[in-house]
């Protein structure tokens, strides 16, 4: 287990942003990860868990304790079962169940981060979830000071959310357990309506496997979602934002205001989310609030790919990054009446 002090944390994360932490641990094994745990919980030291780094945003003073990052490996595939350590890069691992012939996760290739973080999250892109092929998650219980394992119907998965995004001081993922699916090399049935138009198929239709995640990497690249050091657009959290989830009542107070601000016949993209609720895209409210690709003037600015990342240029601090995400917010709220909400964790600082 290798220890540093006053070590810097903006070469752990995509954004490369943020200043150092009194201590940080690096743990290989599952042995270190919650000895490493046990030690800051014992003597009372606030904790940071750092997998990939790819949805934190650590604010300029850094932080005040121990960080620890859990670079644990362990890829394991027993027929369509497939356990990954938390450390395990997970863009990798998709690749690795493709060439198995193994279905259910194509879709989520190239987001960036570790195995560990998707529970937490409820990773999802191009019309999967990992919600749906998530079987049990390993985690250390820091509470009752032990292992536990938490079958899906317990993890309380919904919209970019789990239980352990809801206790977040409570529970570190050691490793994640999948179902996968053996269609003779094909995908899942293709659910999103953008990949299906690219790859030539209908929604519900399944293709090769390869052809699924070739794909989609080629969407996430176009949009500045597959990590690059030489492409600024990339270095970002992915989306910022999440897409708001509305009441029935509270999206037709937003469809007035749509009309009024962009005319009677505009349409806001809306999507079922549940009963009584109603989901829209925030890269649509951005791009509608004046937002566009680009914007910006300073070293942190919007994607020229992706209204909804925001990007440091290579010079920016995390108040700069900040500063922008607020005047988006705040734009939004004053053009459509919604209030965005970040995506990513953040440390030390808030909108």
């Amino acid at each position: 287990m290798q220890e540093l002090h006053d070590a810097p944390l903006a070469p752990l994360t995509t954004f490369r942003l943020g200043g150092p932490a009194n201590r940080l641990v690096t743990a290989t094994t599952d042995d270190e990860v919650i000895a490493a745990v046990r030690e800051a919980d014992t003597a009372g030291t606030p904790l940071l868990i750092i997998g990939g780094g790819s949805n934190l945003v650590i604010g300029d003073k850094g932080f005040d304790g121990t960080a620890l990052r859990i670079a644990t490996k362990g890829f394991s595939l027993e027929g369509t079962r497939l356990e990954l350590a938390a450390g395990e890069v997970w863009t990798d691992a998709v690749a690795r169940t493709v060439e198995a012939g193994l279905a259910g996760i194509e879709c989520l290739a190239g987001i960036p981060g570790s195995a560990g973080a998707t529970p937490i999250q409820n990773v999802g892109a191009y019309g999967q979830e990992v919600s749906a092929t998530i079987t049990e998650v390993v985690a250390y219980d820091r509470r009752a000071g032990e292992t536990v394992t938490v079958a899906n119907e317990d993890c309380d998965f919904s919209y970019r959310h789990s239980r352990f995004k809801a206790e977040p001081d409570r529970f570190v993922v050691l490793r994640v357990r999948f179902g996968l699916e053996d269609a003779r090399g094909m995908s899942a049935p293709v659910k999103y309506a953008e990949t299906a138009r690219v790859l030539g198929v209908g929604t519900g239709d399944r293709v090769p496997l390869a052809a699924a995640r070739e794909t989609v990497l080629g969407l996430r690249a176009g949009k500045g979602m597959v990590l690059d050091p030489d492409d600024h657009d990339t270095w970002s959290a992915g989306s910022f934002f999440t897409n708001p989830i509305l009441t029935e009542a509270q999206y037709a107070t937003f469809l007035t205001r749509v009309r009024d601000r962009l005319g009677p016949d505009t349409a806001p993209p809306a999507f079922p989310a549940g009963e009584g609720l109603v989901k829209t895209s925030a890269a649509w409210l951005i791009d509608r609030a004046g937002f566009t690709k680009g914007y910006g003037s300073g070293p942190a600015r919007i994607s020229t790919k992706h209204t909804l990342a925001l990007t440091n240029r290579g010079e920016a601090t995390t108040e700069d990054l900040l500063a922008l995400a607020r005047e988006v917010v705040a734009g939004v709220q004053d053009a459509f009446g919604v209030t965005l909400v970040n995506e990513p964790v953040t440390v030390g600082v808030s909108l």
